[in-house]
This record gives C-alpha cells, structure tokens and sequence, in this order.
C-alpha cells in the first residue's frame, strides 16, 4: 500500500471508531504495521506496530496518538441528529469508494442512520433497497445483482445531494 492509501485506511478507521462501529485492536494494529510498512512517519506508529498480543488493550490509545499526530482525527458532530446524517453520508462514501458493500452500506444506512432519523426523504431511496435487499436471497442472482446496483446509485445521489453545511 502507498502512504496515501495507508492514511486513507487510518481515516476509515478512524471514522468507523467515531461512529461507534467496533474495530478490533488487531485491525488497529495491523493498521499500524501497513502504515509503517509505507513508510507514513510518525513517532507512536512503531509502538502502536509493534504492539504483542497482550499489550493490545494499549492499542486503542496508541492509535488515537497515531491520528492526532498525523492529522488524522475525527470527531462527529456532537449534536446526534447532525451526527447520524454525517454517518449516513459517510457510509455512501464508503460504497460509492467501493470500501463498503453496497448491501452491506444500504443495510447500515437503514439501521444506523435511517431509522433514528425517522426516515428522512433524502434515505428513502437506500432503505428501499436495504428493505429489498434484506428479503433476497443469493440463489435469485439477477435480481441480487440489480438491486445491489440500485443501492449504489442510491449511495451516489445521496451525496449528490448532500447540503453543503454537512460534512462527514
């Protein structure tokens, strides 16, 4: 990986932390080792590389000074209703990069941000296709198939139409 690829993987994972989503500490840590393997410079990433098998409950905090000295960082907006459309777009980020399945992103927009934001216009495209997605099966590929494309188009318009005060 390039040091470019390597700090957009620590972006991620940064942001899925941020979201509350879990990212074991072996993730973290092997994180940290691709980031040293491209050669990303930063004073905790040897440690947090380095980190055994019983030492990575430390990997957390490691990580977190990882970001903060490369500039990585992210908090979410702290009111929840901003917060929860910052997860939605950035989870459509996420699929339209192709660092998120479609099915997987359509299902996570649906139960993570659609339904605690009552289900906002701007999501009904993506939750109908989470919705029709969940009752599929991978024997009708087709169909699957279609339905797959229709949830990352969905992803695409939903940031096409992100209202410019958000940002994920």
């Amino acid at each position: 990986m390039t040091e470019e690829e390597t700090k957009a993987q620590l972006g991620r994972l940064a942001r899925a932390r941020a979201f509350g989503c879990h990212v074991g500490s072996d993730r973290l840590i092997q994180a940290g080792l691709d980031a040293l393997l491209a050669d990303v410079d930063s004073p905790s990433l040897p440690l947090l590389a380095g980190l055994a098998r019983r030492e990575e409950p430390e990997a957390p905090e490691l990580f977190d000074q990882v970001l903060d000295e490369l500039g990585l960082s992210f908090e979410p907006p702290a009111d929840p209703t901003a917060a929860k459309w910052a997860h939605a777009f950035w989870l459509a980020e996420e699929i339209t990069d192709g660092s998120l399945d479609p099915v997987t992103g359509a299902d996570l927009i649906w139960t993570e941000a659609a339904e605690a934001l009552d289900y906002p216009d701007a999501l009904q495209p993506i939750v109908r296709c989470a919705i029709s997605l969940a009752g599929q099966d991978d024997n009708r590929t087709v169909l699957f198939e279609a339905l797959r494309l229709d949830a990352l188009q969905a992803a695409r318009d939903l940031l096409g139409h992100r209202p410019p005060t958000v940002n994920s």
